[in-house]
């Protein structure tokens, strides 16, 4: 891999230490790197418009607290521009909400911190095979092996979601997922018919232990019916067991 093909990794962290330190491990690995420090400037990085032969950037490590714009009001500002390039966020770990709170702005992976290096390279070479599903011309990613039992499709009601791909397309729209979303729609999916709680959305989906409030997830689904639904105010598919989760119904 040389240096002009090498994936391009946005870091934004204002913490001088910690942003020198994967920075240089970053770059040991191969990846190249652009570094911002401070929230508004790294928005304004992100949604400038780029060189058409320019390259694209392939993964963003993104601190949750941020002088100027914060994380969730930067990968929110993204999604909302339409921009998918995948999002690794880095959380305080005392304060389980952040995590949350990325998961429901569009992040598509996060970190706690303190976090072991080796785990962050793995969980952003996990990111970028994400990305070369999409771009199957990518040359400089290698694509894994077809996960064995995963089946990279599942259709109901007109919709078919896509997630090798990460895609959810229904009549005359195709909609982009993030990788949370689409790892919730798969756990769903799996369990059709069964009631799956909230804590189980929390623990086995989002890897999220703490008591934490829930109410992210609500506001997570309802992003998800506006998806799947004909009418989202009154769902048949994705429907709430009150008191305990939901159930999802591809025949209602």
């Amino acid at each position: 891999m040389t240096e002009s093909t090498s994936p391009l990794i946005v870091l934004i962290e204002d913490e001088e230490h910690l942003a020198q330190g994967l920075l240089f491990n970053l770059q040991a690995e191969g990846y190249r790197t652009h570094h911002e420090y401070d929230g508004d400037a790294a928005l304004a990085y992100l949604l400038a418009p780029k060189e058409a032969d320019g390259e694209p950037i392939a993964a963003i490590i993104l601190d949750g607290m941020l002088p100027g714009a914060d994380g969730f009001t930067i990968v929110r500002a993204l999604r909302e521009a339409h921009h998918y390039t995948p999002v690794l966020m880095l959380t305080a770990r005392s304060r389980p909400e952040e995590v949350l709170e990325g998961i429901e702005a569009g992040a598509d992976d996060y970190l706690a911190k303190p976090f072991d290096l080796n785990i962050l390279l793995v969980r952003l070479k996990s990111l970028l095979r994400r990305t070369s599903w999409q771009n199957a011309a990518t040359p400089n990613i290698i694509s894994p092996p077809a996960l064995v039992g995963l089946s990279n499709e599942y259709a109901f009601n007109h919709r078919t979601i896509r997630f090798d791909t990460l895609e959810l397309v229904a009549p005359n729209r195709t909609t982009h997922l993030t990788l949370m979303e689409a790892d919730l729609l798969r756990y769903l999916t799996e369990r059709e018919g069964q009631i799956v709680s909230r804590k189980q959305i929390l623990e086995e989906v989002w890897r999220v232990h703490e008591d934490t409030d829930t109410r992210a997830i609500d506001n997570f689904i309802v992003r998800l019916r506006r998806y799947i639904e004909d009418d989202p105010s009154d769902p048949q598919h994705l429907v709430t067991v009150r008191g305990i989760g939901y159930r999802f119904l591809a025949n209602p």
